[in-house]
């Protein structure tokens, strides 16, 4: 039963974003779950660095360089997908920036790449996988919230926004199409130690000795931490499960 419930042989995954950091530790989850990757990304040399990792683990994988804030881009990088693997079962909406700044010192094209960025492509990417899951009589999709879905930083007005859309956005979508058997579901990473964090190490003094205060676990959260979630969320143990957001932060969320 055990092993029914948690795997994905056969499946078909697109992740966005999932040359690097988060994206890349849930690939790796679902790779060894069973799925097929997609690695949706605009870095190019990074993608194919990352299919090569997982093809190296024993899984067919392939890398789609796809403008995620582009509607006919994402349209042909679900039409490739179909055509190179042959369905679209989960998909990962994981493609993300940050521009740390007080509201008063954004301008309005930092503003608009991120939430393009952050949120507009979650909804374009489920928006073009709906019909190909739809005919398969079901998916899972998974959105990639964050901790500023649910606290407020002085620093990161745009980036709360999208993330806080993330999670509103997914309950639409679990509500929509709950009647399609695609289960809609958004985690919300921690403080994770990836590229973008390493920025934010530099750029907010004292940050690291904060969270480390505040975690009950006691340390950054690493990518690998991502493959479980990732693993639960896409297979059939989580049928009946959506709508959610689940924090996977160490338990950082829970602390006073």
């Amino acid at each position: 039963m055990a092993t029914t419930l948690f795997d994905l042989s056969g499946k078909v995954a697109i992740i966005t974003g999932g040359n690097g950091g988060i994206g890349l530790g849930m690939a790796r989850g679902l790779a060894k779950a069973g799925a097929a990757i997609a690695v949706v990304g605009r870095n190019e040399a990074k993608s194919a660095a990352a299919v090569a990792e997982l093809a190296q683990g024993g899984a067919r994988a392939i890398s789609v360089a796809t403008d995620v804030t582009d509607k006919a881009a994402v349209a042909t990088m679900a039409e490739r997908v179909v055509r190179e693997l042959g369905r679209i079962d989960i998909l990962v909406n994981n493609a993300g920036i940050n521009i740390r700044k007080p509201p008063h010192a954004l301008d309005i094209a930092e503003w608009d790449s991120v939430i393009q960025t952050n949120l507009t492509s979650a909804f374009l990417c489920s928006q073009a996988v709906y019909p190909a899951m739809k005919a398969a009589s079901g998916g899972k999709i998974i959105n990639i919230g964050s901790m500023m879905s649910i606290f407020g930083a002085s620093f990161t007005p745009a980036y709360a926004a999208s993330k806080g859309g993330i999670v509103q956005f997914t309950r639409s979508c679990a509500c929509a199409w709950a009647a399609d058997n695609i289960q809609v579901n958004a985690v919300l990473p921690g403080w994770i130690d990836t590229d973008l964090t390493k920025r934010a190490r530099q750029e907010i003094g004292g940050l690291h000795e904060r969270v480390l205060a505040r975690t009950p676990a006691a340390r950054w959260g690493g990518i690998d931490d991502f493959a479980g979630i990732a693993v639960f969320l896409a297979s059939p143990a989580s049928d009946f499960l959506t709508g959610t957001a689940i924090p996977v932060d160490g338990g950082y969320s829970i602390m006073g």
